[in-house]
Formats: C-alpha cells, structure tokens, sequence
C-alpha cells in the first residue's frame, strides 16, 4: 500500500535528516501503520459476530468496513498536507489519540449505526496518523538509509495485514473479559494509551513550502460517494425504492459539482483537493480506473469469504482467520518476485499478473461450489494460495506503474490520488458486491438446500464481478502497454 504523499526532496523548508534516528521513533511509526492497516483488515473476520450480535443486514456489516475505507481514502491527502503545515509529529500524535479514541467507541457500540459512524471516525484518524509515517520517514533517515527503513515499514504493513485475518480471529474466538469481537478494537485503547507519549521520541518537521486544504472539495467528494454507496448497499434489501434512485442521482449531481469546484480553485491559483489536470494524461486516467478496479475485489471478497465460512461452513473466528493465511503466503511471496518480473519483461507483467488474480478468483469460485466431504482447509488451499499470489504479482508493481507516468513535480499529488483510488475502491466493492451477495442469499431457498450450499452460492454468485473487474482491469492494462509501445 503505497500512500506517500510529496516526496521529501521535492519540497522547500524540509527538516535536515537525521542521521541515526531513535530506535523507539521508528518502532512507534511502524506501530502507527501496523494499527491502520490491522483494523483496516481486522473486521473480515468479526463481521459474522458482529451481524449475529445486532441482527444486522448484509448493507449494515457492509458500511461498517466501508464506511472506515472511504473516511481513510478521502481525507489521506489533507492529512498530508496537515502534517506539512502543522508539523508530521503533531499530527501523527492526535492521529493515534483519535484512533484510539474512535477505537474505544466502536467498542462500546451499543447498536450497528453507532458501530458505522464510529468506524467511519476512526477512519477519518488513521487518514490523519498514517500519512505522517511515510513523510517522517523520508526526513529521518538520509538517502543511504530510507530504502532499509521503507523495507521495514513494508513489511510490518504484509504482517499487520496477515496478523489482522489469524490474530484477528484469535482474538474473538478467546472473547477476552466476555467482550467477544468488541476486543479488536479496544485493544486499540491502551495501545494508544503506552504510544501517544512516546511519540515526543520522534523528531518534529514541516515543510515551509505548504498548500491550503480544499475542505470543500472534501466535503462534495465525499457527499457523493456515500450518496452514490447507500443504494448499493441499502437498494438490495430494500427492494431498491424510488430513494435509491434518487441518491444516485444526487450524488452525480454532487461529482459534477465538485469537478466544477475543481476547476475553479485551479484556475484561480488555490490548491485543490484532487488536481483533475492529472486525468487529461490516458494512461494515469486509465491506470486509475485500473487501481479502483483491482482494488475493488479485495476487500469485497474477504467479507463475503468470512460469511461464506462462518456463516454458511460453521467455522470459528480462528478458523476463518488461518484459512485466510494462504492467501496471504501466496501475497508476500509474489510481492518480492514481481519487481523483477516488470524489470525483465516490462509492464505487461502486471497484467499477467491479473490473469493469475483471476485465476485464483475462478478457481475459488469452483471449489467453493464443488464443496464435498474433503476438509475446507484442503479443499481451499491451491486456490486461496493462486488467489494470494495473483494478487501480489499485480497489486505489488501497479501502483508504481500508474504514478510513474507523471512528472515529479506532481508525484506526489499523483501518489495522494491513487492511494484514495485503492481505499474508494475497497468501498466500492463492498456495496456493488453486496448486490449480488445478498439477491442470491435472499432467493427462497430450494427444498433440500442447506445452509452451506445457499451461501456458497452467494459467494460464487458475488464473486463473478470480481472476475470481471480484474480481467477488464488486465484488458486495460495491455491497451496502456500496446499504446506506449506504439508511442516509443
């Protein structure tokens, strides 16, 4: 996950590197992002509890882990720019109290709504806290350093991502003082107690070389995209009223009006949430389409995996959690191979690497539906593994291969966009996943079909737009190939 925002070489005002920074600094910015992304894929796990706890709907589970995603994806590049001006510091340390705080109220939540509009706080915090990891660490270590530091940081996000799916599961299934899945997020509290004061360890620095905040071209975008998801999610079960409609509706209007709003904070020399001037350029046009794309199917297809398996298998938290740990194998492994596949055969190796996404997503969707006698685990596995590995073969290269495209003086505004492609997308998913999911589920049930065949139904059902998305994601990223190809 590549959420950088402007690199630190590019900005005027920048504080010195520090030559050898404190141990205890970088463990606590580490400690920062594995928490972000840890609740980021935590909640798979739990949604099953969560949604026998309060009896919720498939679009109520939906916003829970949606509406944290898109908090996070729209506000990421004012939380850059709020480190920038304030200092990365200051706003990492009132980014992890937030967090912990908005941790706290999911935890205490007494019903689904409380539950959604906590999350969606608690997204909006870690938009705050983990941009300031990536920016402190460029201006801590010096140029011979910061490939070791981001190595590291790498890879406590590939392990927060995996201790989320098996940690997570353990977790709820020990139901800790009887707190059930509510400990995954209190947990964070005191956490966040311990870090907030050691965060004065780390070294303050802003850039003097700022840009103001679009506050709202903020507030339009994110009008819109929960005007254009709570029809999604909420239509299915609704029998999709006369209001869906008109929240679509509204929220095209909304789009429209921040483009325009766009527009004209550009040409009157403000700083824009989102410069659109990025978009006239094809291919990080249609490398962004590409980024919501893939995007899209991940997170949509953890969340309907763990309802498949606990809800339709009967598997434990903790069951759920380590079938989730091939996957995540087959993710790590591809990601140290796929550098050097672009290396040697270029960037048509990203979209063979989607081929193999969705065969692993195909594969899936057959041994699900093909389920016998034979163990879940055993059944699963090829597929989980093909599935992981496709995904690190294409996700690992493709975000370097969209922001490569600009020039560096925008790169880092380029960077700020695709990393809310990779949120907005997540968010996407959920609810046009959930379309599927839930009309297959809600069939009256054929005589003799049990439980477990209705939901993997479900699941096979939902997953055919995740097949889709990423084989149009790779038919996409061959046309970029071809034409500049054509152009060189």
């Amino acid at each position: 996950m590549n959420l950088d925002k402007v690199p630190a070489g590019t900005r005027t005002g920048q504080s010195r590197a520090i030559a050898r920074p404190s141990a205890f600094a970088l463990a606590i910015l580490l400690l920062g992002g594995f928490i972000t992304v840890f609740d980021l894929f935590v909640v798979n796990v739990a949604i099953p509890s969560i949604q026998s706890d309060f009896s919720a709907s498939f679009a109520e589970v939906g916003f829970v882990i949606a509406g944290y995603e898109l908090a996070f994806g729209v506000l990421l590049i004012a939380g850059g720019r709020l480190g920038d001006r304030y200092g990365r510091r200051r706003l990492f340390s009132l980014g992890m109290a937030g967090f912990a705080i908005t941790s706290f109220l999911c935890g205490i939540a007494p019903d689904a709504t409380s539950l959604i509009g906590a999350r969606f706080l608690q997204g909006a915090t870690g938009a705050i806290m983990f941009p300031q990891v990536y920016a402190l660490l460029r201006v801590m270590y010096d140029e011979a350093s910061r490939g070791w530091a981001f190595g590291i940081l790498g890879m406590t996000l590939g392990l927060a991502a995996i201790a989320g799916q098996v940690l997570g599961g353990l977790l709820v299934e020990s139901d800790l003082f009887s707190s059930g899945w509510r400990i995954i997020f209190l947990i964070n509290l005191p956490i966040g107690v311990i870090a907030v004061p050691l965060t004065r360890l780390i070294p303050e620095s802003r850039s003097s070389d700022t840009v103001g905040i679009d506050w709202l071209g903020i507030a339009l975008a994110t009008a819109a995209l929960l005007l254009l998801l709570l029809p999604f999610l909420e239509g299915p079960n609704a029998g999709w009223p006369l209001w869906t409609w008109a929240s679509m509706a509204a929220s095209l209007a909304m789009f429209t009006a921040f483009l325009v709003w766009q527009r004209h904070v550009t040409k009157s020399g403000g700083s824009p949430a989102i410069d659109v001037s990025l978009f006239r350029r094809t291919q990080f046009s249609a490398g962004s389409l590409v980024v919501l794309l893939t995007y899209s199917t991940s997170t949509s297809l953890f969340l309907c995996f763990a309802l498949l398996v606990q809800s339709g298998l009967g598997m434990t938290p903790f069951e759920a959690g380590t079938l989730f740990a091939p996957a995540s194998v087959g993710f790590v492994a591809a990601s140290v191979i796929a550098p050097k596949l672009v290396d040697r055969c270029g960037k048509i190796a990203v979209a063979g690497g989607m081929m193999v996404y969705a065969a692993g997503i195909g594969w899936l969707m057959m041994s699900v539906g093909n389920l016998g006698d034979e163990p879940v685990q055993r059944a699963l596995l090829p597929a989980l593994f093909v599935f992981g590995f496709g995904q690190g073969l294409s996700m690992t290269p493709l975000l370097n291969m969209v922001i490569g495209v600009i020039e560096d003086r925008k790169a880092g505004m380029a960077a700020g966009v695709i990393s809310t492609m990779q949120q907005v997308g997540g968010a996407f998913g959920v609810s046009v996943v959930g379309i599927f999911f839930v009309g297959i589920l809600g069939k009256k049930p054929v005589e003799g079909l049990s439980q477990a065949q209705r939901y993997a139904d479900a699941f096979s059902g939902a997953m055919t737009y995740n097949l889709l998305a990423v084989l149009s994601a790779a038919v996409i990223v061959i046309m970029i190939t071809r034409r500049i190809r054509g152009v060189s």
